[in-house]
C-alpha cells in the first residue's frame, strides 16, 4: 500500500509540472515497461514561454525545442555546484582536490583564497594563521549540517570556509 501511495505522490507531483496531453498519452500505453518509458521521457520542468505540450509517447527527453536547442537544460557539474547546495545529497562530492596557486601566506578572518579551479573560499570561522607556502595542495571536505573545512598541505588546522564563487 506505502509503494502504491509513493507512486501516486510522485506521479502528482509529475503530473504538476508535466503537459496534460504527454500524460493522457503515456496512460494509454499498456505495456508496462513502454508505459514507464514514456512517463520517464516526459520534461519535468515548466515549459517555457510560448512553447508547445509534447506530442505524447512519442516526445522524448531529447527532443529538440522549438528554438532549436536540446531539452531540458543539463544539470550543473558536481565540481560547479560544491559549495553552493545547502545539504548534501547523495550524488554530491564529498570533497574537493586543488591546490593554490602561487605564494600563500595564510589567512586571517573573512580571507578570500582562490583556489587553481576557479573556486573562491572564504574564511567562515573567525580562525588565523601564518604560513609561508608555495602552490599548497588543499582539499575543501563537508563538515556536519552544511559546513565545510579547508584542509591545507602542511597546515594542523583547517580553518572553516564558505563558498562565494
Amino acid at each position: 500500500m506505502r509503494m502504491k501511495a509513493a507512486a501516486f505522490l510522485t506521479l502528482a507531483a509529475t503530473a504538476a509540472v508535466a503537459d496534460d496531453a504527454g500524460l493522457q498519452g503515456c496512460r494509454a500505453i499498456a505495456d508496462g515497461a513502454k508505459r514507464l518509458a514514456c512517463y520517464d521521457a516526459l520534461p519535468i520542468s515548466p515549459p517555457a514561454a510560448g512553447a508547445r505540450p509534447s506530442a505524447g509517447p512519442s516526445a522524448t527527453a531529447g527532443a529538440a525545442s522549438p528554438s532549436g536547442s536540446a531539452s531540458p537544460a543539463p544539470k550543473p557539474s558536481l565540481l560547479s555546484r560544491f559549495g553552493f547546495e545547502g545539504r548534501a545529497q547523495p550524488d554530491e562530492l564529498p570533497s574537493v582536490e586543488s591546490h593554490i596557486p602561487g605564494s600563500f601566506e595564510g589567512w586571517a578572518p573573512n580571507s578570500r583564497i582562490k583556489l587553481a579551479n576557479g573556486q573562491v573560499w572564504q574564511i567562515s570561522d573567525g580562525s588565523r594563521r601564518m604560513v609561508w607556502l608555495e602552490n599548497p595542495k588543499v582539499t575543501i571536505r563537508r563538515g556536519a549540517i552544511g559546513s565545510f573545512f579547508l584542509d591545507i598541505d602542511k597546515v594542523s588546522i583547517a580553518p572553516r570556509v564558505r563558498r562565494i564563487e
